[in-house]
């Protein structure tokens, strides 16, 4: 027992170093201690991100910041000894929910349009059928299931058929509020209720488009920080 305890207390010394056929090894084992880093300070627009970045709150130029998607910038530092990174910042951003691909009655449809889409000459036609629509039989016409006719207002006092436009050009509320929000083609369908959809149409176009414009709305609002090498915009 008193032998164990007495190499226990020799082992507790510092560990010795021995290069043996070109590699280096210790006699003790060795635990690498992680330097730390942050957790990222989450803002809900660009505008709080520029302003972090050139106020330099936490003085640790130079900053990399990544354009991620249409809803996320991450503000980075270089790495630390561990090739890791501090987080320092994260915009997210704040989008209303839009059902895409669900089908919704008309009158909440109307106020979708209203409450979640930038004006524009295809919301307008939208909101030309849907809010006069008078009968709940919807009529499809031709045999390609694309275009689409329903019985509605089309005067003061005179009721007809009106063809659904389709597809159609919008611009709904998906990135963030700084910049313009793309717009792209959507497929408008309804149904008996009367119920409405939209489903997108453009592949998925749309997040490039908003990528580009968040990059350049950085390069425009960190000119400076950017000309004197404390920021990096990479998307």
């Amino acid at each position: 027992m008193l032998k164990e305890a007495l190499q226990y207390l020799i082992g507790l010394g510092a560990a010795n170093k021995h290069e043996i056929g070109g590699q280096i090894f210790s006699d003790k084992p060795l635990h690498k201690v992680p330097a730390p880093v942050s957790e990222p300070l989450i803002v809900r627009n660009l505008s709080g991100l520029v302003e972090y970045v050139i106020n330099n709150y936490d003085n640790q130029p130079p900053m990399l910041i990544h354009v991620e998607s249409p809803t996320r910038v991450d503000v980075y530092s270089t790495y630390n000894r561990d090739m890791k990174r501090h987080h320092y910042v994260r915009a997210e951003a704040q989008l209303p929910d839009i059902p895409f691909r669900r089908f919704i009655d008309v009158e909440s449809f109307n106020i979708l349009l209203q409450s979640c889409f930038v004006p524009n000459e295809d919301r307008a036609r939208l909101l030309a059928v849907v809010g006069n629509i008078q009968e709940e039989n919807i009529v499809t016409v031709g045999d390609s299931g694309v275009s689409q006719q329903v019985t509605a207002k089309t005067g003061v006092a005179t009721v007809g058929n009106v063809i659904v436009p389709n597809p159609v050009q919008l611009k709904p509320f998906r990135t963030f509020v700084e910049i313009e929000q793309p717009e792209s083609l959507f497929v408008f369908r309804m149904q008996r209720g009367p119920e409405c959809a939209l489903f997108e149409a453009d592949g998925g176009a749309w997040k490039l488009e908003a990528i580009i414009r968040i990059r350049e709305y950085l390069d425009k609002a960190l000119a400076e920080p950017i000309v004197a090498g404390k920021v990096r915009i990479i998307s």
